[in-house]
Formats: C-alpha cells, sequence, structure tokens
C-alpha cells in the first residue's frame, strides 16, 4: 500500500527524499519535474512543521489537558492542507525525513508504505563542492562566519549541528537499522551522472509509478508551482545546475586533516 494523500478532487501519491548536501537533490529534481506528473520540492519546511507541531505534545498546556484526537487529526492532513493545490499525481517531499525525530513523526501519523529516496555522495567530495561554490561565490553562507582557510571552513562545515552531519545521521538511521531498510532507495551521485537513465528508471520502479523518458542532455534551472530558489540567503549560485549535460566537476584537494575525518564520516554513509 502507498503512502497516499486525499483531496476533495485528487489522490496524490506522497514520498520522500533525503539528500546528502552537493549530492545531486537540486539536479534530481530537476530531472524528475520534466515529468508533469511528478513534482519533487526544494528544500521543504513540511517536516520542520511537523517537528513544531510534535513540541506542543511536550507544552504544559497539553500534559494538562491531552486531548490527542484532535492533536492526531492537524498531524494527518499536514500533507493535504501543505499540498492541496499542487496539481501533480506524485509528490516527493524533500527534507531531512530520516532524522530519528522526523521519521518517527511518519511513522506515527501515516498509514501505508513509506517511500524515501536517499541520494548519497563521498563527503570529501561535498566539502570540495561547497569549498568550490564559496571561493566562486564571495556571498557564499560558508563565507559568512568566522572561518578563513579551507581546514576551518570544511571543520565548520562537519560541525555536530550542521547539515552534513545532521543528514548522514538520516541516511545512517534509515540504511543502517533493520527496521528501517526497507524505507530507502540509495541512489550515489556517481550513478546519478554517469547512469542516469539506469538509476531514474530504478526510481520509478522503487516508487511503483509509471516510466517516463527524461532528457539527460539539456536541463531547466529546478523550479516547481512557478517557484525558483531564492539564493540571495545562502549564497548566489548555490542552486545553480549545469543546463547540458552530465559530468563531474574536478575539485582541489582537501587538507590532510580533512581527508582522514572524511574517511570516518564515509563510515555514516556505508548502507552495505
Amino acid at each position: 500500500m502507498q503512502l497516499v494523500m486525499v483531496t476533495e478532487d485528487c489522490i496524490k501519491q506522497i514520498n520522500f527524499l533525503v539528500g546528502l548536501p552537493r549530492a545531486g537533490n537540486t539536479l534530481f529534481g530537476s530531472i524528475m519535474n520534466q515529468n508533469p506528473k511528478v513534482a519533487v520540492t526544494a528544500n521543504s519546511i513540511v517536516n520542520d512543521i511537523c517537528r513544531e507541531i510534535e513540541k506542543l505534545k511536550r507544552s504544559d498546556t497539553f500534559k494538562n489537558f491531552p486531548y490527542h484526537e484532535s492533536f492526531d487529526n492537524i498531524c494527518k492532513n499536514i500533507f493535504a492542507t501543505y499540498y492541496k493545490n499542487w496539481n501533480y499525481d506524485f509528490i516527493i517531499d524533500r527534507g531531512t525525513w530520516g532524522c530519528p525525530p522526523n521519521l518517527k513523526f511518519l511513522q506515527d501519523y501515516f498509514d501505508g508504505e513509506i517511500k524515501i529516496i536517499i541520494l548519497v555522495r563521498k563527503v570529501e567530495e561535498i566539502l570540495q563542492s561547497f569549498l568550490k561554490h564559496a571561493r566562486e561565490n564571495k556571498d557564499s553562507f560558508v563565507n559568512q562566519f568566522w572561518a578563513k582557510t579551507d581546514e576551518e571552513k570544511c571543520q565548520m562545515l562537519l560541525n555536530k549541528d550542521g547539515l552534513i552531519v545532521r543528514e548522514l545521521i538520516g541516511v545512517h538511521h534509515i540504511t543502517q537499522l533493520d527496521k528501517n531498510k526497507h524505507y530507502g532507495h540509495i541512489i550515489e551521485y556517481d550513478n546519478l551522472i554517469n547512469k542516469p537513465k539506469e538509476t531514474m528508471d530504478s526510481v520509478y520502479k522503487f516508487l511503483n509509478i509509471p516510466p517516463f523518458k527524461h532528457n539527460f542532455d539539456t536541463f531547466e534551472q529546478f523550479s516547481i508551482q512557478d517557484q525558483s530558489y531564492d539564493d540571495i540567503i545562502v549564497g548566489k549560485n548555490l542552486h545553480k545546475i549545469r543546463e547540458k549535460g552530465l559530468s563531474k566537476t574536478t575539485h582541489r584537494p582537501l587538507p590532510k586533516s580533512v581527508v582522514k575525518e572524511c574517511k570516518n564520516l564515509n563510515l555514516w554513509r556505508n548502507y552495505e
């Protein structure tokens, strides 16, 4: 049974996307969104909405009068409300759904089969991509903090509360726990670039939706619902993709101390 959302006029299948940063999330979304029946979201606030609502359970007000039925009604209808005006048959919500509290929310409030696409990439390549963006865009968020050298910037990006580690924890939580493994479908960044057709075919098979013939030669910048990323917050071009062809960029080597740390972190993205 698929996880579905029922609205007044249609039934929409809801699935999820978890991805390490710089692992092809925006590219994957741009490719999938060539299919007029599919909508891959940008970084979604839905998981944030769920997390904030869940906090109310710990409030004194709720504890004083713990009426669960009405609270559960809100939780179960978040997706239906948020995506009410999205005219697609299949929606793939991108967020930190692998993080333990977020995955538990789905397990608690959604009936049916939870399916999560997981995009992964070597941690050293993620850091190299961030550093390249920081060199080419002075307004990059990487340049807005205390770190000055490449080594310092890498340490900042790898802090325990940062996006990389948070997503690594989410990937680990899905792929390393037997009770969660069936939720996930792994996509390696190298396979997305080098074997795009086979990779996308595997996604359609995993989600059990009709296949679609994608164009892997030219791409449009990511947009959905007539909305594009406003990268003024994180730095110009952070979500810009190449519009012609698929290829990997050659990056500068990382400091040796960072490479050593990456080897340890890569164990967290190891799903074998």
